[in-house]
């Protein structure tokens, strides 16, 4: 193609994304209308509103695509840091405790962006019929990849098909698998389609992940782990480490300190009782860990979120 003409191409490509993203935040903004997350008629489908930053927020991530309107979003998991706007997608494979922050919104530019929960059982059907590879190495659970013309215009469709409910039974399962199949076709394909792979890393790890969060509170022993994703110890803390960003017990730890902290915050627990409750034998040990994810002791903790909480309102 000779370079004015691919110059135009990309011209052309440009704009068109522009257009699309204006598209797409505008059918978020009318169909949030505030500040949260809205569940939709698609029910995978979630539509998030923000009009304004926020300070570090810890959460567990669930396996989802979320593909960004308007405003910036970062996402710290271990050491790594996934920064993702409009011009990307955030794509997470995997139950992940990560703290994120959104670092670019405000009233008249919120952050807007679509969430789509994943179906492992279609996107390996989707996988299949894309030819793609069948890699079965473990790879990190999240990732952040350029959002294409192609991903962004089927992302507009799957969202105004909101305007026509008639539509959503029987479009609606076509756009998300052409959602998932530009994902698959694009540069993180392959770590996108790890964890639908019975007998991938991935998988396993997966296995192993959704035992800690079952039994949080009770003592979980590293070769009991093992045994369950058919490996050795040292591989499970290998291959854990790879997909997550942290070894098993830094998994199990963080998890314990979120349920913990949903605990005193739900239910006005005191430290000790929310300690005992979430598997921690020494409530000291447990206020020190607590302390150093969240910046404070528990009950300072809850005292501050709760003020914040109250200022929002007023």
């Amino acid at each position: 193609m000779p370079h004015d003409d691919q110059d135009r191409h990309s011209l052309d490509c440009g704009n068109k994304s522009v257009d699309q993203l204006a598209e797409l935040a505008g059918l978020i903004k009318r169909h949030t209308g505030r500040d949260g997350m809205f569940g939709t008629s698609v029910p995978s489908l979630h539509l998030i509103c923000s009009s304004k930053t926020t300070l570090p927020v810890n959460t567990v991530y669930e396996p989802a695509i979320v593909i960004v309107a308007q405003g910036t979003k970062v996402v710290m998991l271990g050491g790594d840091n996934f920064t993702y706007g409009p011009s990307s997608h955030f794509v997470v494979s995997i139950d992940l405790p990560v703290t994120s922050r959104l670092i670019q919104a405000s009233p008249e530019a919120p952050y807007l962006c679509m969430r789509l929960g994943l179906d492992p059982a279609q996107v390996l059907e989707v996988m299949k019929g894309a030819e793609a590879k069948d890699g079965r190495e473990a790879k990190r659970g999240a990732f952040v990849d350029r959002t294409s013309p192609e991903l962004l215009d089927a992302a507009v469709r799957l969202v105004r098909l909101l305007d026509t409910p008639y539509d959503i039974p029987h479009l609606a399962p076509l756009v998300i698998r052409e959602i998932y199949y530009r994902i698959i076709r694009g540069r993180q394909g392959e770590a996108f389609t790890q964890f639908a792979l019975a007998g991938s890393g991935t998988s396993r790890i997966a296995r192993v992940i959704a035992r800690i969060k079952q039994d949080y509170a009770q003592p979980l022993h590293i070769d009991e782990l093992a045994r369950m994703a058919h490996m050795g110890p040292s591989s499970l803390h290998r291959y854990f480490k790879e997909v997550t960003a942290m070894s098993p017990l830094q998994y199990l730890k963080r998890i314990r300190l979120q349920e913990a902290r949903r605990l005193l915050l739900a239910e006005s627990l005191d430290a000790a009782d929310a300690a005992y409750r979430v598997g921690y034998e020494s409530p000291s040990h447990f206020s020190r860990e607590y302390a150093k994810l969240f910046g404070l002791p528990p009950i300072s903790d809850i005292r501050r979120l709760r003020e914040e909480t109250v200022q929002e309102i007023d």
